[in-house]
């Protein structure tokens, strides 16, 4: 195993094209961990700090924008606008037929079509994003009050660095290795992993000794578990018929469609995240207004989430639910089975068409819910480690580890299959 890693290395830095692509990616990163520290002026760190540790979505937001949240950095809200814009593209599948023909029946060229949609819809977006979260920090005295035009230069400069990331993403997509997007926000986690060290070593008592024990077997554990359900799927046989064409006999291939547990990937957490934002925002403005019963009721639904069992508990739900949700969305049996029928293929011992799909939908429903129970217990995971321990559980657990497993196999895979055809 060693040797044929080893070999793998030597591939990568020998051949110009491979290391020419990994040398830019980590330049890229280079930069935007640079853009990432040039920080808005006017911010209150203290002030900053103990509204990012009560605010489950906006540390959320700090990975997607690779640390320049918690600094305010001109990189504030990231990649978030161009996530926020893929979901809601996806979402307009559902409403509007031609862009869910576009997106699964015009084959790569509808599928680049779509995703410059969602670029497009990526600059409004910024925009929006830059104004409510620039007024939700001025208005709890995070960023100190600004002029009308000094508000309109920093809204701004946000969107355009939100804009200039997303670029960045693309660039790296085409002319380095992995998904770009991807990379940024595994560069923004693994930024953070060195302060979260610190930060227990610094917190460090003899008399938790086992706990520490505990608490990194507990993580090799759960990064072992991600590793398998990332990479888990359920083959199904798939048989093609044979054809005669003039002299030639085609077909009479058996393969297999492979359904994968975890379909969905991360974006149920994502969704999840961003409906309990809803509410918060809208009740932190409502807090402080003149009307007394509007007032109150803001004020017990910001506690009412404030309270960590309760959010726990709202935030698997909705991470349950919008697995299968989504799932529904990217994998639609029957359109999966008429592709088959027109392919002249079936699956051993059931007749094609309406037959196929119920069977498809069938197990689709089932490993679904293994897929939805992993992603809720994921989500919750460092909530609950927090609330047992006392240690906050940033280095393992969460959207992080599960962004961090699927990149890094993501990669490898990509750079194995790039060393693979220079080997033959």
């Amino acid at each position: 195993m060693w040797e044929t890693f080893l070999r793998k290395v030597k591939l990568i830095f020998e051949d110009e094209g491979l290391r020419s692509r990994i040398l830019f990616v980590f330049g890229a990163l280079i930069v935007f961990r640079f853009l990432a520290t040039i920080p808005i002026p006017g911010i209150n760190a203290l002030q900053l700090e103990a509204f990012l540790s009560n605010n489950q979505f906006l540390g959320l937001l700090n990975i997607f924008s690779g640390g320049g949240f918690s600094n305010l950095s001109i990189m504030m809200i990231g990649v978030s606008p161009y996530i926020t814009s893929s979901i809601v593209m996806q979402l307009m599948t559902i409403l509007i037929p031609k862009l869910k023909e576009m997106y699964q029946e015009e084959g790569d060229a509808g599928r680049q079509r779509f995703v410059q949609y969602s670029r497009y819809l990526s600059v409004p977006l910024a925009f929006v994003q830059a104004f409510g979260f620039l007024l939700l920090l001025q208005q709890n005295g995070i960023v100190s009050s600004l002029t009308t035009l000094g508000f309109i230069t920093n809204v701004t400069v946000i969107a355009a660095g939100a804009i200039l990331l997303m670029w960045i993403g693309e660039l790296i997509s085409e002319f380095g290795v992995g998904n770009g997007i991807s990379l940024l926000i595994f560069a923004g986690i693994v930024a953070a992993l060195p302060s979260a060290f610190a930060q227990l070593i610094f917190s460090f008592e003899v008399s938790q000794i086992p706990l520490y024990i505990a608490f990194t077997a507990a993580a090799a554990v759960i990064i072992a578990g991600v590793v398998f359900i990332t990479e888990a799927e359920r083959p199904i046989p798939v048989t093609y018929a044979r054809r005669v064409r003039g002299t030639k006999v085609l077909g009479g291939i058996s393969t297999y469609l492979p359904l994968r547990v975890n379909q969905a990937g991360v974006i149920p957490i994502i969704f999840a995240l961003s409906i309990l934002l809803f509410p918060q925002m809208i009740a932190t403005f409502l807090t402080k207004s003149p009307i007394a019963f509007v007032a109150s009721g803001a004020n017990a639904v910001v506690a009412a989430l404030a309270n960590t069992w309760v959010y726990g508990a709202l935030y698997f739900f909705l991470v349950f639910v919008f697995t299968y949700f989504y799932t529904a969305i990217t994998f639609e049996p029957n359109q999966v089975a008429k592709n088959l029928q027109k392919n002249g293929a079936f699956i051993p011992g059931v007749r094609p068409g309406g037959t196929t799909a119920e069977y498809l939908g069938n197990i689709i429903t089932r490993i679904t819910l293994v897929g939805a129970l992993f992603l809720g217990v994921l989500a919750v995971l460092p909530i609950i480690l927090q609330g047992l321990t006392g240690i906050t559980a940033i280095t393992i657990g969460g959207t992080a580890l599960l962004i961090v497993v699927s990149v890094v196999l993501d990669v490898v895979k990509k750079v194995d299959a790039q060393t693979s055809i220079r080997e033959y």
